[in-house]
């Protein structure tokens, strides 16, 4: 079967790979769910590992399938599957686990190993091909009428761990209810962020360095959050006019902000960081003003990343929610379609050039 690859650790190496189709007795003791892969979504991480910044390919292989979005149907179940029949549409997590003992729980994407495995990223091979096989623990079913926009659940699931861990994190105030949010950044996650906030009733001024009106500031607009260009107004200024922010959501990808954010951080606030960053980058901060205001403030910093299924499922119900209150938003996400896994070549162009892309995605086969 085709498949989407690189040659980790070589720049700009995509491309056509074969495997042979796997099948349910790939797993163990009747386990196995045989998925057939419909569409996946692409974003920076898979740009960054096909400029050979990181990925790594699974052992007995030179090649590391890419694509860690996934939506697909099941199209066969082991004799000892029952949370899963023919016909289900599904997403796959992403994280495997090692052998920490949060692994050994099911919180693998709180692992403490070094070593760490996810699907199209890290020695496990992603979707961007025609066919899976995974254990049901790592498959999570979609609602029939979530089909149209089922590829947007694995970038829902880190902003909904990072919002969920931001309220368990606040238990220990007995009464925390924040009010009022802020997003930085208004890319696929940003407004995930923004949407979910905004159901749990809060408040939210996303900002993003382009200016409005354009697709992403009226996406904002349209589930009563409100939008603002950091060209035009500071987070400094945003926190005086909108603020204090009792939560705000980090997902630029460009980490001097983090410092700029825990400066406006109101008291009892929760900061919660979703981008990966790479570099060297230094910068000059007021330490001391930051680290007052922490400790006077029982402020917190807290990161997401791959989630485990608790996260994918309550996108689920997220976006269960948001079909009922906003109608059709999620679906205006999926801007840049391109049809087939031939055209790896035209997708990750689109994925590095297109204007205006929130969602670039892989149609491999027909969602009906």
């Amino acid at each position: 079967m085709k498949a989407i690859a690189v040659f980790p650790g070589q720049p700009n190496s995509i491309h056509l790979a074969n495997l042979p189709k796997p099948g349910v007795d790939d797993v163990p003791g009747g386990r196995g769910v045989l998925v057939k892969i419909l569409c996946v979504g692409v974003d920076g991480t898979d740009k960054e590992i096909n400029a050979a910044e990181y990925g790594t390919a699974p052992p007995g292989y030179d090649f590391l399938v890419i694509g860690h979005e996934s939506f697909g149907v099941v199209e066969a179940v082991g004799s000892q599957v029952t949370e899963l029949s023919v016909g289900d549409v599904v997403v796959a997590t992403v994280r495997r686990p090692g052998s920490s003992i949060y692994d050994r729980i099911g919180q693998y994407d709180m692992t403490l190993d070094d070593t760490y495995y996810e699907r199209g990223i890290s020695l496990r091979h992603g979707f961007l091909t025609e066919y899976y096989v995974d254990e049901p623990e790592y498959i999570v079913k979609v609602p029939p009428g979530l089909k149209a926009t089922g590829v947007l659940l694995e970038p829902a699931s880190v902003i909904e761990k990072g919002i969920h861990q931001a309220y368990e994190i606040q238990r220990r105030l007995r009464v925390w209810q924040p009010k009022r949010a802020a997003v930085l950044g208004a890319g696929t996650i940003g407004l995930l962020a923004t949407l979910a906030l905004r159901l749990r009733g809060l408040e939210v001024c996303t900002f993003a360095r382009t200016r409005p009106p354009y697709l992403n500031s009226e996406l904002v607009e349209q589930i009563g959050g409100c939008y603002h260009s950091s060209q035009d107004l500071s987070l400094a200024e945003a926190s005086k006019a909108h603020g204090p922010f009792d939560l705000i959501f980090e997902a630029t990808g460009f980490a001097p902000l983090v410092f700029e954010a825990m400066n406006i951080l109101g008291k009892n606030g929760v900061l919660v960081l979703s981008s990966v960053t790479g570099g060297g980058r230094n910068i000059e901060i007021p330490a001391d003003r930051i680290n007052l205001g922490f400790v006077l403030g029982n402020k917190v910093v807290v990161g997401t990343v791959n989630a485990n299924r608790e996260y994918f499922e309550l996108g689920v119900r997220d976006f269960c929610l948001a079909e009922m209150q906003y109608p059709g938003w999620l679906a205006k996400l999926l801007t840049h379609p391109v049809e087939g896994l031939e055209n790896y070549q035209e997708l990750i162009d689109t994925l590095t050039e297109a204007k205006g892309a929130i969602k670039v995605f892989c149609e491999i086969a027909p969602i009906v």
